[in-house]
C-alpha cells in the first residue's frame, strides 16, 4: 500500500515543479509587461503576462503607485487587439488594479464603446468593469445603458447589469432604486440566472420596507418563479417574513407555510433542501409542521449523492437539539450512515443518533462508535464526546458503559483539545451522577499515570483532592497521587502535594501517612514544592496524631478565596511594611473597577478625582477617602459598595453630569460628577435638587454643594438619603441648579454678577442590584456544600414569554446584580434548559449563593427554579422577594 501513495506524492512534486507560477518575481513580470507595447501584439503572450500579474495581485503582492500606473496604461493599449480571450483578460486586469479617478478617464471611452458593442461578451464585461471603477457622476451618464442592459435579451448581459446593480446599491442606492420597473421585468425572465439576480436585487432595494418585502413574496409565491436558484432565495425571503410577522400570527396558520410545504415537492433538490431547512428553523415549530420536512430529509439520507446525504443529516442534527422525538423515525437510516466513506456525514449521523436514541439502543451505538472513532480527526471526535456526555445525562443508568467508553478513548492517541473534552465530560458525569464518582475517579487516576499534558494533570489532581476524600475508600487514590511527586515536572509535583494535604485534612485516619509523604517532599529540588510541603505540614500538625482536623484548616484548604486576585495583588503592592500586619479584610471584594467622574468633552483627559483609577481597589479606596473627608458623611460607617457612573446627560451637551451611588448600611449617597464644557462660563454654587416623591422610603438628610465649577475642571456635589433596612428601591428626579457668570476670554476673569439657572438631568434609579457586590467563587460546588442547607430557600417562578433562554438568564442576572460563576452565564444555542450559578455579597457582608435552573417551552414560555443559600435566612428570603417582585 505504501508504493501507490509514494507515487502519488512524486506526481505532485512533478506538477509543482512545472507550475507556471513557481518562483515568479514581480520585477521579472513587470519587465515582461513591456510586451504590451509591441507594434505586433501576440495575444497569447499578453494573456500569459496578465495572468502572472493577476496571480501576484491575488497573492498579496503590492504595486507602487508608479508601477500600477505603468501597468494600467500598458494594459489600455491592448484594447486595439480584437482577440476575445485577451479582451476578457484586459477587463479582469482593469478591475483588479483599481485605477485612480484621474486614470479612469483613459479607459472610460473604450469601455463605453464596448458596452454598446454587438459582441455580447464585450458588453457584459464592460458593464461589470465600468460599474466597478467609476463614481456616481459617471454612473448617472451610463444609467440609460444599464437600464437597457437589465432587460436585454442576452442573459449574460442582463445578469452582468443586475450583479453590477447589487454592488452599486451599497454606494449609490438612489441610482439603483430608479431601476425598480426594469428589475421587476427581469424577475419574469425565462433565464434562470437572470431571474435569480433580479430577485436578489429587487429584495435589496426593498429590504428596509417590511410591507414591500411581504408584498413581493406574496406576489412571487403564486408560481411565477421558475429558476431553482431564485426559488431558494424566495424560500429564504418567505422565512424572513414569517419570522418578522411571528408576533402578529400567534394564533392560526402561519403566513407562507403552505408555500414552504409545497416547495418540498419541487423537482429541484436544492429547493427541497432549502424549504425543509426553513421549516425546521421556524420559531416554535410544531411536530405537525415538522413531519413533511423530516419525511423529505429521510429520503435524502439514502441518496447516492454525498452532498445530499450531508445536507440532510446536518439539518436533522440541528432538529434533534430541540425536537429529538421528531427525528427518531430516521434512526434506522442514520445508522447505515455510520459507515459512510465521508467522515463528516458519519460524525453527524453518530451525534444525531446519540441525541435521539433510546436507552435500549445505547449499548449497540457504543459498539458501532468504537470502530468508528479511530478513523476520524480530533475535531470530529470532540463532537462525538460532547454528544456522549449529553446522552449520559439523559440516561444516567447507562453511566457505566458510557464511562468505560470515555476511559478507553482517553487512553488512545489524541491532541490536547480532544483529551480535555473527554476529561471535562468525565468530571461533569462524576459531579452530576453520584454512582459514577468512584469509577470515574479511578479512570482519571489511570489517565494521569501516562498523561503528557501538564494542564490536564493539575486539573485532575485538583478535582481529585476535592472529591476523592468523600469516597468510601479514599486510601486507594494515594498511590496515584504520590507517584506524581516522583515522576512529573515541578508544576504537577506541587499540585500533587496540595492534593495530598487535602486528603490528610479530610480523612483523619490517613493523616499520619500523609504527613510521612509530605516530609519526603521537603527534599524536592523545586522550591515551590518544598514551600507547599512545609506549609501543609505546619497546617496539618507535624506530630502526625490521628486527631480531627480543625475547621479553619479545612476552610483554608478547600474554600475558595472570596477576594478577586487582582484586588489582592494591588493591595499587596500598595502595602507599606510597618508594625501593623497586612489585613486581608481590607482588600475590596468588588470585581469591577469603579471609575470616578468621567467628563465627556472630546479630546480631553479627566484629571484629579475625575480620572478613573488604575485598579478596583484604587477606586474603592479613593471613594472611601473622599467620603470620609466630608464631615456630613463621616458618621455613616463603612462604605459597602460604589456603583459604576450613571450618565445623566446626553453626549456633547453644555454640561456633562454622571452620578455614582455609594451604598452604606443605613444611607445612600449620590455623588454627582459635573463638568462645565463651555469656556465662556463659570458656574458657582452648583447643587442638584433631588425629587424623591417616587422613592418614598428614602428621606434626604444632607447635601454638599460645589462652590465653583470653572471650564474643563471636574467637580463633585453630593446628596445623602437615609434608608430603612431591606432593599428599598425608587426613582429620583434630578435638576442641576447653579449661578452662571460670564468669563472674559482675553483676561479669563469672571463677571461679579451672575444669573441663576437650572438644567434638567435624567432620572436616577436605586434598584435591588445596588445592594449586592459581585464576588465570585472559584469552586461553586464546594462553596455551596460548605454553606449548608440551613438557610436554603427554594421556589419556582414563571418568567412569561421570552425571546430566548439567553435573554431570560441575562435578565435575572441583571436583576440580582450577582457574579456568574464557571461561565454559566453563557447559554448554548438551541438549548431548551440551562443552569446558571451566581455568587455575591449582600449588604452587611452576607455571602449569597444562587442556583438558577431554567426551562423554555415550545411557546417560548420560560420557567425558573431558584435555590438560594446564604449565611442569613433573611437574605435568602430577600432574594426570593426581589425575583418575585421583579
Amino acid at each position: 500500500m505504501a508504493q501507490p501513495f509514494a507515487k502519488k506524492d512524486d506526481d505532485r512534486d512533478e506538477e509543482a515543479e512545472y507550475s507556471p507560477f513557481l518562483g515568479i518575481e514581480k520585477g521579472a513580470v513587470l519587465q515582461e509587461a513591456r510586451v504590451f507595447h509591441d507594434p505586433q501584439l501576440d495575444p497569447r503572450r499578453c494573456s500569459q503576462v496578465i495572468t502572472k500579474l493577476l496571480y501576484l495581485l491575488n497573492q498579496g503582492e503590492t504595486f507602487t503607485k508608479i508601477e500600477a500606473t505603468e501597468v494600467f496604461f500598458a494594459v489600455t493599449k491592448l484594447f486595439q487587439s480584437r482577440d476575445i480571450g485577451l479582451r476578457r483578460m484586459v477587463y479582469l486586469m482593469i478591475k483588479e488594479i483599481s485605477p485612480s479617478s484621474d486614470e479612469v478617464i483613459m479607459v472610460t471611452s473604450s469601455l463605453m464603446k464596448d458596452m454598446t458593442s454587438r459582441t455580447d461578451v464585450y458588453r457584459a464585461n464592460a458593464i461589470r468593469v465600468l460599474c466597478q471603477i467609476t463614481d456616481g457622476t459617471l454612473l448617472a451618464q451610463i444609467e440609460r445603458y444599464l437600464k437597457q442592459a437589465i432587460v436585454d435579451k442576452n442573459p449574460v448581459v442582463a445578469s452582468a447589469a443586475l450583479v453590477s446593480g447589487i454592488h452599486i446599491l451599497q454606494t449609490n442606492p438612489e441610482i439603483v432604486k430608479r431601476w425598480s420597473n426594469e428589475v421587476q421585468e427581469a424577475v419574469q425572465s425565462r433565464a434562470a440566472l437572470v431571474q435569480f439576480h433580479a430577485l436578489a436585487l429587487l429584495h435589496q432595494i426593498r429590504q428596509n420596507d417590511r410591507l414591500a418585502v411581504s408584498k413581493l413574496v406574496t406576489s412571487l409565491t403564486r408560481g411565477t418563479v421558475r429558476s431553482p436558484l431564485a426559488q431558494c432565495l424566495l424560500v429564504r425571503y418567505a422565512s424572513q417574513v414569517i419570522r418578522e410577522s411571528a408576533n402578529n400570527f400567534q394564533t392560526g396558520e402561519r403566513p407562507f407555510y403552505d408555500y414552504l410545504e409545497s416547495c418540498l415537492r419541487h423537482k429541484a433538490e436544492m429547493v427541497i433542501l432549502e424549504a425543509a431547512r426553513a421549516i425546521t428553523e421556524l420559531s416554535g415549530v410544531t411536530n405537525r409542521e415538522l413531519t413533511p420536512a423530516i419525511t423529505v430529509l429521510q429520503l435524502f439520507l439514502s441518496s447516492s449523492k454525498p452532498v445530499l446525504r450531508f445536507a440532510a443529516v446536518r439539518t436533522l442534527n440541528k432538529v434533534a437539539m430541540t425536537h429529538p422525538m421528531a427525528v427518531t423515525n430516521c434512526n434506522i437510516d442514520m445508522e447505515s450512515l455510520i459507515s459512510d466513506q465521508n467522515r463528516s456525514i458519519a460524525t453527524l449521523a453518530i451525534t444525531t443518533l446519540l441525541k435521539t436514541g433510546n436507552e435500549s439502543s445505547v449499548d449497540r451505538l457504543m459498539k458501532q462508535i468504537t470502530n468508528f472513532m479511530s478513523d476520524i480527526a480530533d475535531e470530529f471526535k470532540i463532537v462525538v464526546v460532547e454528544a456522549i456526555r449529553s446522552l449520559c445525562m439523559k440516561f444516567p443508568l447507562k453511566y457505566r458503559s458510557l464511562m468505560n467508553f470515555l476511559s478507553n478513548i482517553l487512553r488512545e492517541e489524541g491532541g490536547f483539545e480532544y483529551k480535555k473534552a473527554i476529561v471535562d465530560s468525565i468530571v461533569i458525569l462524576i459531579r452530576d451522577i453520584q454512582e459514577a464518582k468512584e469509577i470515574g475517579l479511578l479512570h482519571l487516576c489511570e489517565f494521569i499515570e501516562d498523561c503528557e499534558f501538564t494542564y490536564l494533570s493539575t486539573q485532575i489532581l485538583h478535582f481529585l483532592g476535592n472529591e476523592g476524600p468523600k469516597t468510601s475508600d479514599p486510601s486507594k487514590f494515594i498511590r496515584y497521587i504520590y507517584n506524581r511527586v516522583h515522576l512529573e515536572n515541578a508544576t504537577v509535583r506541587a499540585c500533587a502535594v496540595s492534593t495530598l494535604a487535602k486528603f490528610g485534612a479530610t480523612v483523619d485516619s490517613l493523616k499520619p501517612r500523609i504527613i510521612v509523604l509530605l516530609r519526603r517532599c521537603l527534599f524536592d529540588s523545586d522550591d515551590e514544592v518544598r514551600d507547599r510541603a512545609t506549609l501543609y505540614l505546619n497546617t496539618l500538625g507535624a506530630d502526625g496524631s490521628v486527631a480531627e482536623t480543625d475547621n479553619a484548616v479545612k476552610e483554608f484548604l478547600f474554600d475558595s478565596l472570596d477576594i478577586p486576585l487582582v484586588n489582592l495583588e494591588t493591595s499587596l503592592r500598595n502595602y507599606e511594611p510597618s508594625d501593623q500586619p497586612f489585613d486581608i479584610n481590607s482588600v475590596p471584594k468588588e470585581i469591577k473597577a469603579q471609575p470616578l467622574a468621567e467628563k465627556k468633552a472630546p479630546g480631553k483627559k479627566p484629571i484629579g478625582l475625575g480620572a478613573p483609577p488604575t485598579a478596583p481597589s484604587a477606586a474603592v479606596d479613593a471613594y472611601d477617602r473622599l467620603l470620609s473627608s466630608i464631615p456630613e458623611f463621616a458618621s455613616y460607617g463603612v462604605l459597602f459598595k460604589s456603583s459604576a457612573p450613571v450618565e445623566l446627560t446626553e453626549a456633547e451637551t453644555e454640561y456633562a453630569v454622571n452620578v455614582v451611588k455609594h451604598i452604606f448600611d443605613h444611607h445612600v449617597v449620590f455623588q454627582y460628577n459635573c463638568t462645565n464644557t463651555i469656556p465662556e462660563q463659570l458656574l458657582e454654587n452648583v447643587t442638584v435638587v433631588v425629587d424623591a416623591s417616587e422613592a418614598e422610603e428614602f428621606s434626604e438628610v444632607a447635601s454638599k454643594p460645589l462652590k465653583s465649577l470653572p471650564y474643563d475642571s471636574p467637580g463633585q456635589t453630593f446628596v445623602a438619603f437615609e434608608k430603612p433596612d431591606g432593599v428599598p428601591a425608587g426613582k429620583f428626579s434630578n435638576v442641576l441648579k447653579f449661578i452662571v457668570k460670564e468669563v472674559d476670554p482675553t483676561s479669563g476673569e469672571a463677571e461679579e454678577d451672575g444669573v441663576e439657572d437650572e438644567y434638567q438631568l435624567e432620572d436616577l434609579e436605586v434598584v435591588a442590584a445596588d445592594y449586592m457586590q459581585k464576588v465570585g467563587v472559584s469552586n461553586f460546588r464546594n462553596a455551596w456544600e460548605s454553606m449548608g442547607p440551613e438557610f436554603e430557600r427554594v421556589d419556582e417562578y414563571g418568567l412569561g414569554p421570552r425571546e430566548s433562554l439567553a435573554e431570560a438568564v441575562s435578565a435575572v442576572i441583571d436583576l440580582l446584580g450577582m457574579q456568574p460563576c464557571e461561565g454559566t452565564e453563557a447559554v448554548p444555542s438551541n438549548s431548551r434548559s440551562h443552569t446558571c450559578l451566581l455568587s455575591g455579597v449582600f449588604i452587611r457582608n452576607a455571602k449569597v449563593l444562587v442556583r438558577l435552573s431554567f426551562g423554555i417551552s415550545g411557546q417560548n414560555e420560560v420557567a425558573m427554579k431558584l435555590a438560594v443559600r446564604s449565611e442569613d435566612e433573611n437574605v435568602s428570603d430577600t432574594i426570593h422577594e426581589i425575583v418575585a417582585s421583579g
